[in-house]
């Protein structure tokens, strides 16, 4: 399991630094900061994950604690969402030292 979740961390600190140099690349080339919300990051995706956006963004009566926080969430640069993941998934995975050091019995 902790494999997994670091392989899952790596997997999102690839994405994350790719976009993030997509976006200084474009940023240079616009003369002015280009921050790619993570909507539009997922929604590059192709036609499947545009509709996964799409009904995201839609209001649902069930969800209506979730709804401000998704709306939000895809509100945020994708560097930094897709880097926080890679945060969060390499804290969960991470093994402990011993305590009592390398040597102890």
């Amino acid at each position: 399991m902790r494999f997994l979740l670091r392989f899952a961390s790596f997997l999102a600190l690839v994405i994350g630094i790719l976009v993030a140099s997509v976006d200084a690349i474009q940023s240079v080339s616009a003369s002015r900061p280009v921050l790619t919300p993570l909507a539009a990051a997922l929604a590059a995706g192709g036609s499947s994950t545009q509709s996964l956006v799409q009904s995201l963004e839609r209001p649902h009566v069930n969800g209506a604690f979730l709804d401000p926080v998704i709306r939000w969430s895809l509100q945020q640069p994708a560097f930094a969402f897709f880097l926080l993941i890679a945060l969060v998934l390499w804290v969960i995975g991470y093994k402990r030292p011993p305590a009592a050091g390398r040597f102890s019995a």
